[in-house]
């Protein structure tokens, strides 16, 4: 009697029966496609064509293991007289017999039991480390022979373009020098096929070839045909009727495919990104009244060819509600409901709008909470009246749970110190803890820029009233060597090189290096920032520095200084901090000719700026880099006096407002914003009155005019026929942009803009006038465009975050300007680094 596999031809594992019993194994490859969210096995065999599903979320090929089934024994004798007196294990080289011997059920001195021979077969099987068990007893003796599966030398991919070796290898179950299993090669050859789903390559096909080697080791290649991406070639809805589908397509995220797309994925089929534009359209429609809106079925359907896809929502629109009464119920101690009704930003008739609702109620809770109702709650409720098609709202404000931290634990911070992530959370331990606190906390952690993620979870305390706050971040690089290059109107071709660390030692601190050469401008910069000098809630820095420009392009000198700056900030509350800096700089102009104006060569030679400064700044912006919405307001002055060769009080004042108009183009991308500043500077003592100080306006502040092409100049006679630019004690500015989204564009990175910017600049600062006639006849430099009549440009730009960097290009036109203004109709700028 004996029990023994082989493998078939087709590399299946059988068991042939011998005398008395029978046991079967067997491996069945499946190929399967997933058809409405359910598996369905292959429809066709070779030379059979079947039809592709109706309709595919995420279609792939793959290799299905079934697990070993043991047969009932045929044999009608079973083995069951005698004991087993040993057990005797041969063919196992890597794997010691004690620890065979574990995974076996049969043991000596047991009795020969059918079903503990083929339990313990199954469990041999089991453990992936044995390609062929045999088990046969000699008489008292239990023979175990075995095949150990081949070690895994290496695993390489071929063909792979679209998804690189390091991605592949994260999502395999196979190590290098692991064991080698057939079933855990059929499963990475599926994980494979989905991170080529996620990269719209559903027609991938994915090939394991296994190589044997000496020494019972193989190789595993995975031959990769990549195949074409699989696009989105349409966008359908269904049921829409209060907006046309191009309206919906600007909707979601997913494209349909265009030649414009190619810098862009918008169009690659992604069964996630499918889920959440149903998530996006839920949103538009509820901001837009659509209380009961819902989406029906969301489809992705796979072109017979297999090159395309059909996406198709299907939705209920529902009726559109507008906003009825407005009322505010409070149960707070000593919180009357009409005190609160200031905070009420949403008014009667208008469109119901969600977004708007629940953000009015999250701005009333911060507002109660920080006025010292730390537990305040505020819940909106809303009743439908779908004959008169309004929505009652009432905002329910109460006293919600009391709770504290009991306990901070910050885990996986394995460079960054825990004092570092402690000190940015909005409390500390034995503080009122709310639920809104748990989403600043997560914002204050990620604005750091040193963990790849940040999760912030809490967990019931020692008692019920107390709560465990634990911050769990993922650390990233914060090292950063970068080397770019780029052109910019204002310097011309630039170099650049950089060496920054941004969390030196885990502290927190900011130190760096950076150096930039271009056609008119050489700058170095040493830099050092504690986000929390002293552990406190102060901003301390220090800028060593070199700068030299040469403006010959279009202005009679050159400038440079070099110097060191000390700098401090501190905030007062969320939105309002200020910050102040001491300035040591020597300073120098050069290079002037014969031609210059004499205003110009009285500037030659060195000067000592001694300066202390501050700025007061409130700041709403929903996002510094790119606001959406928000406003700021900056207040900020200079002296200069306290030594040095400069002396004077120079004050300024900056702010801007951006309103989103998201409810009247039901997008995200546009944008209004108006920005206006004013400055003025008064001298004092006896100071040199350099003009390298005054105000400048043109350029950024003024689009369609040269740098500091708008404002005094000197007029050009005789000898000295420079025109030079003065600059002057009082400038304005203002501006009012439109950012919007250009059509087909939009995906590629490109926005567009339209502008009108005005300003002036006037007040004449010089160490002396010239203009007089002198006895020799020679007459002296009069200056031009000192007044305050306002320069005028109107004009449109786009910036485009291209893979080579970031590109702005603006078209300003001067509607209005002063005799001899320099204008500049195109202006722009590229760069990188790398």
């Amino acid at each position: 009697m004996g029990f023994r596999t082989k493998s078939d031809p087709d590399g299946r594992k059988q068991i042939l029966t011998g005398k008395r019993s029978a046991l079967f194994v067997s491996v069945c490859v499946l190929p399967f496609v997933m058809v409405d969210g359910r598996q369905a096995s292959a429809a066709s065999a070779e030379g059979t064509n079947a039809a592709a599903p109706a309709a595919v979320m995420a279609p792939s090929r793959a290799i299905h293991t079934r697990t070993p089934r043991l047969s009932e024994s045929t044999s009608s004798v079973a083995p069951t007289d005698g004991y087993i007196e040993d057990i005797r294990v041969s063919g196992n080289t890597r794997i010691e017999t004690n620890t065979v011997l574990s995974y076996m059920v049969a043991r000596v001195g047991d009795p020969f039991s059918q079903d503990d021979l083929d339990r313990s077969l199954k469990t041999l099987y089991a453990t992936g480390l044995f390609k062929d068990v045999t088990l046969r007893r000699d008489g008292n003796i239990l023979l175990v022979r075995l095949k150990e599966n081949p070690i895994v030398n290496r695993i390489v991919f071929e063909g792979n373009h679209a998804a690189k070796d390091e991605d592949l290898r994260k999502v395999l179950a196979l190590r290098p020098r692991a064991v080698f299993s057939a079933e855990t090669t059929a499963d990475d050859r599926q994980r494979i096929l989905e991170v080529y789903a996620q990269k719209a390559r559903f027609a991938a096909v994915v090939t394991p070839q296994i190589i044997k080697l000496a020494h019972n080791r193989v190789d595993v290649v995975f031959q990769i045909n990549e195949g074409p991406q699989t696009l989105i070639s349409k966008i359908a809805f269904v049921g829409n009727k209060a907006y046309s589908e191009s309206s919906l397509a600007g909707v979601v995220s997913s494209k349909e495919t265009a030649w414009y797309h190619f810098l862009s994925s918008s169009d690659e089929y992604n069964p996630e990104r499918v889920k959440y534009d149903a998530e996006l359209l839920r949103r538009f429609y509820l901001r837009n009244g659509f209380v009961d809106f819902q989406i029906k079925d969301v489809k992705g359907e796979l072109s017979p060819d297999r090159k395309s896809f059909y996406v198709t929502f299907t939705m209920d629109e529902g009726v559109r509600y507008r906003l009825g009464k407005v009322d505010i119920r409070s149960s707070l101690r000593h919180v009357p409901a009409k005190s609160l009704r200031k905070y009420v930003e949403l008014f009667p008739h208008q469109w119901y709008d969600g977004k708007a609702v629940q953000d009015n109620a999250t701005d009333m809770e911060e507002i109660l909470q920080a006025e010292g109702h730390p537990f305040a709650q505020v819940r909106p409720t809303i009743a439908r009246n779908p004959e008169k098609r309004i929505v009652n709202l009432l905002f329910d404000v109460s006293e919600g749970p009391r709770h504290y931290v009991e306990r901070i634990d910050v885990n996986g911070n394995t460079i960054t110190q825990d004092n570092v992530v402690r000190r940015q959370l909005p409390f500390a331990e034995g503080d009122p803890y709310t639920t809104s606190y748990k989403k600043y906390a997560k914002e204050a952690v990620q604005d750091l820029g040193f963990f790849k993620s940040v999760d912030v979870s809490t967990a019931q305390g020692s008692a019920p009233d107390r709560t465990n706050v634990s911050v769990n971040v993922v650390e990233k690089p914060t090292g950063e060597f970068s080397l770019g290059g780029g052109y910019s109107t204002d310097v011309g071709v630039i170099g650049n090189v950089g060496l920054k660390q941004h969390n030196l030692l885990g502290t927190g601190v900011d130190a760096g290096f950076s150096g930039t050469v271009s056609q008119w401008q050489k700058q170095a910069d040493i830099s050092i920032t504690n986000p929390a000098f002293m552990g406190r809630n102060l901003v301390a820095g220090a800028d060593i520095f070199f700068v030299e420009n040469n403006y010959q392009t279009y202005q009679n000198y050159s400038e440079g200084r070099y110097g060191i700056t000390l700098r401090m900030g501190y905030s007062y509350n969320r939105y309002l901090s200020q910050s102040w800096n001491y300035s040591l700089i020597r300073r120098w102009v050069g290079d002037t000719w014969d031609q210059s104006s004499y205003y110009v060569l009285d500037q030659k030679g060195k000067s000592l700026l001694s300066q202390i400064g501050t700025t007061l700044m409130y700041d709403t912006r929903d996002n510094r880099m790119a606001p959406h919405s928000g406003y700021y307001v900056s207040v900020g002055g200079d002296f200069a006096g306290i030594g040095g060769d400069e002396k004077y009080v120079r004050g300024k004042v900056n702010g801007a407002y951006y309103v989103p108009l998201d409810d009247i183009t039901n997008s995200h991308s546009w944008t209004f914003m108006i920005r206006g500043g004013a400055g003025y500077m008064a001298d004092w003592g006896h100071g040199r009155r350099d003009i390298i100080d005054n105000f400048y306006l043109g350029g950024n502040n003024l689009r369609g005019f040269l740098d500091g092409g708008a404002g005094p100049r000197s007029v050009g006679i005789m000898n000295h026929s420079s025109e030079d630019l003065l600059g002057g004690r009082f400038m304005y500015n203002a501006s009012a942009q439109l950012n919007f989204p250009i059509p087909f564009l939009s995906d590629m990175g490109i926005g567009g803009r339209a502008f009108v910017d005005t300003g002036s600049v006037a007040g004449l600062r010089v160490k002396r006038l010239y203009t007089s006639k002198a006895n020799d006849g020679i007459y002296y430099t009069p200056v031009s465009g000192d007044t305050l009549r306002p320069r005028v440009s109107a004009g449109a730009g786009f910036s485009w975050k291209s893979p080579f960097g970031l590109l702005n290009i603006d078209l300003g036109v001067p509607v209005m300007r002063s005799h001899n203004d320099r204008t500049q109709l195109l202006r722009f700028g590229f760069g990188q680094q790398f």
